[in-house]
């Protein structure tokens, strides 16, 4: 079910990994962003839309924000250059849907459509906002999550999508793929933090939509500080209260730990 967080701008969260799908309202249709994440979830979004999508947006290359549906139409989906060349990687293999698949949760392995997966028409290096006929929203590139990650600011919404960082539910994911990670990291939230007076909502890709996005800078940064240095760190994402995730964070963060102190 589409909810309504700020003027003009609508979320969908898909119920296994609490994914967020965004909505903004344009003049002549829908932008849509990190649409998920199974095929039974995205019927049901284009059964809620009352526009027409004219162009979608995927803010980093992981699988679940690359999905899209047949009955959401052939819009434009763009993404960053990176973010497009990675995926022209993934799909230039004979065996990449097998692969692709391997790597889905068992739960929905069967209802994730990827006819239509990965096709992200990159936008020109640097790029600095969204071609598209509806209100600015300005594009924030960086290393910090994953090849080409972004995150979003609609301007009249004063609203942050901060594609994977920010959540209230899961920790972060440095990016394991470049030289230095953890650098990228605070990179990354030092850059989502100087916007963070022209915001006033924040929708991570996984998790609730909230008005505290400088303490969620200030969580995350606090752990990936943690890791650097090798510290446990107390975070209430992967502590005994957590309500999600409970079964398998914790071992992500032990992970973390063991890469990081090698």
């Amino acid at each position: 079910m589409l909810r309504q967080v700020a003027d003009g701008v609508l979320v969908h969260q898909s119920e296994l990994l609490q994914n967020n799908t965004v909505v903004v309202r344009g003049s002549s249709g829908v932008l849509l962003v990190d649409p998920g994440i199974t095929g039974g979830e995205m019927a049901d979004l284009v059964n809620d839309l009352d526009q027409t999508v004219v162009a979608g947006f995927a803010t980093h290359p992981d699988w679940d924000h690359v999905l899209w549906h047949p009955e959401l139409g052939d819009a434009p989906r763009y993404g960053t250059a990176r973010c497009a060349a990675f995926m022209r990687e993934v799909l230039s293999d004979a065996d990449w849907k097998a692969r692709v698949s391997e790597g889905l949760p068992p739960e929905i392995a069967d209802d994730v459509p990827l006819d239509l997966f990965g096709l992200i028409t990159g936008l020109p290096a640097g790029a600095t906002e969204i071609p598209w006929d509806g209100p600015r929203v300005r594009i924030l590139e960086h290393e910090g999550h994953a090849q080409g990650h972004a995150a979003l600011v609609i301007e009249e919404s004063r609203v942050l999508v901060a594609g994977d960082m920010l959540s209230d539910i899961l920790v972060p994911f440095p990016n394991l793929g470049t030289a230095d990670p953890l650098g990228d990291y605070l990179a990354g939230l030092q850059l989502l933090e100087s916007v963070a007076d022209e915001v006033d909502i924040v929708i991570p890709g996984h998790g609730s939509v909230g008005h505290d996005i400088r303490a969620r800078i200030d969580l995350d940064r606090a752990y990936v500080r943690a890791l650097g240095e090798g510290r446990e760190c107390a975070d209430p994402r992967i502590g005994p209260e957590a309500t999600f995730g409970r079964d398998w964070l914790p071992g992500i963060y032990e992970w973390q730990r063991q890469q990081f102190a090698e």
